[in-house]
């Protein structure tokens, strides 16, 4: 029988073993071994011994526990009830919420968070385990530290090198999902991961690839709640796909639509084109400055001397550096660097600040793209040369679905301006510009009446059409347009007749260059010779346009046959457009046979259909034999063909 002083003891001893459930709890304020050895100074050696013996087999038996993983923190350590629900994974919540709150709180890590490599996959299986519980208490109890920590990292970006833009798109996703639970608007934070991480850290290729995921995997919610975040920042993203490459393509693809809004579908347009520049001006600082992670671009816009990138821009337009000088050195504003630097600035900017004007017309410009098309092309820029015609079609496909007229229309002029203006490689050229036709052309045909609003712009581009061979082109396709359209439509007279005369002086102008060059062409180089047959042929494509302009407003008529019977009688010109405008004056001879060759491309209310006229879209279902007898309709006197109508027609 033991005494009580002994009891105590043993009681003691009892305290420090486990409970019947395996739960340690009552661990929690055991005596230590030290006290007890006191407290047993006049018990018998043989029992101290005994105890000391049973103590060192409990401690092995909580090891073992502890290393199998089945040590359970105790529920009496969470004075929160909402732990209750958590049943395998309440010690897995507890070590990383602990976590998320010591680095939340060490002043070792208040400079740089990121810098532990444990947290990440803390802020991870946190979020994983209060979606999985779908509790708004759990996801309250986590906000407060993901929130400092997140205020953390954007404050130490500038300061330390660490990579943070895995970390922050953790931290995003749970304010996202978890912002009404926390009562977090999570649009700053989105705002400010993109202006101070995404800027700094789009090239690296981990985080270019976490933040197209998680834009795709959040678009729909993004578009809803937040709609004019992307188009605010498609600059910076585009940054992405261009340093980037092939590899993030069809992720770029998945949010590509959200970038275009009523804010954005313009001033989109002409960095998707300017794609392969944007790369020759990354890979410029690349060289001049070092590695792009890590470094801001978007400083250069604000530094009132950005030597970086005037020496960049020295290099690549004057082949010096600008400790070179030169008999120019002395003023800045005289040089090439001053003219070309505000287009480098507008390439590499983050944020949509509406369509700025690029100067392409710049001499530097034409020297810089030049010399890179004489150095070896790097890998980056030959996908980004193969990536920017598929964003175009993705583009133009978004637009002809969801953009409205006013937009489509206010975009077409760019599309002219830019025809000409591109990268100067021959397969990226002719892919673009092969793009470009096409959607001018199908939104000419969806709406005729762009062309007598955008007369200007389109006799512009006609008064272009002797500089080179591809503004030849672009004439060649609007004068179509014009004829096949009549000039926008029956009640834009107006606009019409300017059209016309804009194309009878085209018409002249070309006629008397013809007959001045007729002996090149036939005795001249090969040069001459292709000039000579793309000015024929634009010839060709001038008459023709006349002639159904003047069939659809028949009061250009007169004006149209003085114009067709200078080029019928001008033999000197090529035979191909003299022939073709004698049949034209044939066929105004005959209104109803010119009305339905020349006349309007689709009949609506608006159309005259006159006696005789043939909708060619029916012809089909009516014809009933291969003679066309309408030819014969102004005949007089008996037929002069040898067949009888009951060949044709059905008998009983």
């Amino acid at each position: 029988m033991f005494c009580p002083r002994r009891q105590s003891h043993f009681y003691g001893l009892r305290l420090l073993q486990p409970p019947q459930g395996g739960d340690p709890s009552a661990f929690v304020g055991a005596t230590a071994p030290q006290d007890m050895e006191k407290s047993t100074d006049n018990a018998p050696p043989v029992v101290v011994a005994d105890q000391l013996e049973a103590f060192k087999k409990e401690i092995e038996v909580m090891r073992k526990q502890i290393n199998d993983r089945h040590f359970k923190i105790p529920q009496a350590l969470n004075s929160n009830s909402d732990l209750v629900g958590l049943k395998m994974g309440d010690r897995e919540w507890e070590i990383h919420l602990r976590s998320l709150s010591s680095i939340a709180r060490d002043s070792n890590y208040a400079t740089d968070p990121a810098s532990d490599p444990s947290l990440l996959n803390s802020v991870k299986r946190l979020y994983e385990l209060c979606k999985s519980e779908k509790s708004e208490e759990l996801a309250a109890r986590v906000y407060p530290h993901l929130n400092k920590i997140f205020q953390r990292c954007i404050a130490s970006i500038s300061q330390t090198q660490t990579s943070k833009g895995l970390l922050l798109l953790a931290i995003l996703q749970f304010f996202l999902d978890f912002g009404d639970a926390s009562l977090h608007d999570a649009e700053p934070s989105l705002r400010t991961f993109f202006k101070s991480c995404l800027s700094r850290e789009f090239a690296d290729p981990a985080v270019a690839e976490a933040t197209l995921e998680f834009l795709s995997s959040n678009k729909i919610k993004l578009l809803g709640t937040f709609p004019t975040l992307l188009p605010q920042f498609f600059p910076l993203l585009l940054k992405l796909i261009a340093w980037n490459g092939e590899k993030l393509e069809n992720l770029f693809l998945r949010v590509f639509s959200g970038f275009i809004s009523l804010g954005s579908f313009i001033p989109l347009f002409p960095p998707l084109v300017d794609l392969p520049i944007l790369v020759v001006a990354l890979e410029k600082v690349e060289r001049s400055s070092g590695s792009l992670v890590g470094s801001s671009i978007a400083s250069i816009q604000k530094s009132a001397a950005p030597e970086m990138l005037l020496a960049l821009m020295d290099e690549a337009y004057t082949g010096s550096t600008i400790g070179d000088g030169g008999a120019d050195s002395e003023s800045e504003d005289s040089t090439p660097m001053a003219v070309a630097d505000p287009l480098f600035l507008d390439l590499l900017k983050d944020e949509n600040d509406g369509l700025a004007e690029r100067h392409w017309t710049s001499p530097a410009m034409a020297t810089a793209l030049q010399a890179v098309i004489n150095a070896p092309l790097s890998n980056r820029l030959k996908e980004a040369l193969k990536i920017a015609p598929r964003l175009l079609d993705s583009y133009f496909a978004l637009a002809v679905q969801d953009a409205n007229d006013s937009l489509i229309c206010a975009l077409i002029p760019l599309i002219m301006a830019r025809y000409s203006t591109l990268f100067p490689d021959k397969i990226f050229c002719y892919e673009v510009q092969k793009r470009l036709l096409e959607f001018m052309l199908a939104a000419f045909h969806r709406s005729p009446q762009f062309i007598a609003l955008l007369k200007k712009p389109i006799v512009d581009r006609l008064g272009e059409a002797y500089d080179n061979p591809v503004k030849t082109e672009l004439a060649l396709q609007l004068c179509w347009a014009i004829g096949e359209y009549g000039g926008g439509g029956g009640s834009h007279k107006d606009a019409a007749r300017e059209l016309f005369e804009s194309l009878e002086l085209l018409l002249y102008e070309n006629l008397s260059s013809s007959r001045l060059g007729l002996g090149e062409a036939v005795h001249g180089s090969g040069s001459s010779s292709f000039r000579k047959s793309s000015q024929s042929r634009l010839l060709c494509f001038v008459v023709t346009a006349i002639a159904k302009l003047a069939t659809y407003h028949r009061e250009l008529l007169p004006r149209a046959r003085v114009s067709l019977g200078k080029v019928a009688r001008s033999r000197i010109s090529d035979a191909r457009v003299w022939k073709r405008a004698q049949d034209f004056l044939g066929l105004m001879n005959e209104a109803a046979i010119c009305m339905s060759v020349l006349g309007p491309c689709s009949s609506s209310s608006e159309f005259r259909q006159y006696p005789g006229s043939v909708n060619w879209n029916e012809g089909h279902k009516k014809m009933t034999a291969h003679v066309p007898f309408y030819l014969l309709g102004g005949q007089e006197g008996p037929p002069f063909h040898e067949f009888s109508f009951r060949d044709i027609l059905p008998m009983e």
